[in-house]
């Protein structure tokens, strides 16, 4: 399986990275937090560590620890615009329930 980015978070990230000046790619990783146990992690990254799994997304890297992997597996991430907000969105089919604010999940 894999970790993906929809069109729009693909854009998203390219323009980030452009604007950063520096980058290979998106890390997506899962940390102990939040109101249902796990929080998602992003971070742009110059170098992937050598256990880490990297995917092509409509050529942008995604790159996830192990660890996190199999909590991430299948996800998608898009990037949405409602309203006044911006900012990424998770479709986990790993999570069995999301908190409101769509911040943190468990499994």
């Amino acid at each position: 399986m894999s970790v993906s980015l929809t069109p729009a978070a693909v854009r998203h990230v390219k323009k980030s990275l452009a604007k950063r000046g520096s980058g290979i790619g998106l890390r997506l990783a899962v940390k102990t937090s939040g109101c249902n146990g796990f929080a998602y992690a992003l971070e742009f990254v110059d170098a992937a560590n050598e256990e880490d799994l990297c995917f092509d997304s409509l050529g942008v890297k995604v790159i996830v620890d192990p660890r996190s992997f199999g909590m991430l597996d299948g996800t998608e991430l898009d990037f949405v615009r409602e309203g006044l907000n911006e900012g990424f969105k998770f479709t986990n089919p790993n999570a069995k329930a999301n908190c409101g604010c769509g911040e943190s999940f468990a499994v």
